[in-house]
């Protein structure tokens, strides 16, 4: 059965390989895409996902631009883990793509958000795989959103360590309102993919040089992103292997496919709004005696195999 669904993105590399992986699966349809700030301001995750989907020629898939900052702090805040588009950036401004030729579409991200759900009721699942800022904005113009959406699935949060901060995971923490509004919000189902899981699925060079050997477009591209994420890695020293990366987003729309590429325990979590140090935070109530509900499910672990070999499958297609 064919999934649909819409993704929302920062794009950024692992966002713009989440978006190949579903725009080409033959059992995920790709309805549309809506951006908003988060590794580049808005109007550069836009253009960057005009890119990947003309570049794989997927140009027929809509990008609807959404919330160009938080829904409640004043100015974007800027990374600060790394110098833009210096050696530790695993994203770059502008992807290493040709310049898009399509056009974003005239309907903002919230609105066609909310649009979609109610003219599919009970069909489409959300993807928000950057900070949850247009969620939250069509939450906002439409309550109703949680009974009409199946399953939220989010890229964001982590438990063991963060890597904004030693906190917080940077989606979050970019919008920690956002989230703490979309985590209690009361979905059916919320599936959360935090760092815990997406550190366990990393991609090798030797993964790239499978990836580039494809000849596809997809492939192409992919081996390119992911070579630059192992690079900037590499100089930060922040992933447990220096000859790879992680590349998030994607274990997301991997895991619409194939559930079992990650592992998940059901966990009732929050997000911190208040405090200097650890804003952003994802607290996950892990106590063996909770009486507290849970939630999400949340993923703690990946298979790592599983997730390079689709990648791969998927990318050998071609539009």
């Amino acid at each position: 059965m064919v999934r649909k669904l819409v993704l929302d993105v920062d794009t950024g590399s692992d966002d713009a390989v989440a978006i190949m992986f579903a725009a080409l699966h033959p059992d995920l349809d790709l309805l549309g895409v809506t951006t908003v700030n988060g590794n580049v301001p808005l109007v550069h995750t836009t253009d960057n996902s005009l890119r990947v989907l003309d570049f794989i020629g997927r140009s027929d898939v809509a990008v609807h631009p959404g919330l160009a900052r938080p829904i409640v702090r004043h100015g974007f805040p800027a990374p600060k883990r790394f110098s833009r588009d210096s050696d530790r950036d695993m994203h770059g401004t502008e992807l290493p793509l040709p310049p898009p030729v399509s056009k974003p579409h005239e309907v903002g991200a919230a609105e066609y958000l909310v649009r979609t759900a109610r003219e599919l009721p009970g069909e489409v699942t959300l993807v928000p795989v950057g900070p949850l800022s247009n969620i939250a904005a069509a939450l906002a113009l439409a309550p109703d959103l949680v009974e009409l959406v199946p399953e939220v699935v989010i890229m964001g949060g982590a438990h063991h360590f963060g890597n904004e901060t030693p906190a917080a995971e940077f989606n979050i923490w970019a919008d920690p309102e956002a989230a703490d509004m979309v985590l209690s919000a009361g979905f059916p189902k919320v599936t959360l993919v935090p760092l815990d899981a997406t550190h366990k699925a990393l991609v090798s060079t030797a993964d790239v040089e499978r990836l580039r050997a494809l000849g596809t477009p997809a492939g192409e591209a992919a081996a390119k992103l992911v070579e630059k994420r192992i690079a900037a890695y590499a100089v930060a020293g922040e992933a447990a292997r220096p000859d790879a990366a992680p590349v998030h987003d994607a274990l997301c729309t991997a895991y619409l496919v194939r559930p079992e590429v990650i592992g998940t325990r059901p966990v009732h979590v929050t997000v911190e709004t208040r405090g200097d140090r650890t804003v952003g935070r994802t607290v996950m109530d892990l106590r063996s005696g909770s009486t507290t509900p849970p939630n999400c499910d949340v993923a703690f672990d990946a298979d790592a195999a599983l997730f390079n070999q689709l990648l791969l499958t998927v990318f050998a297609r071609r539009a």
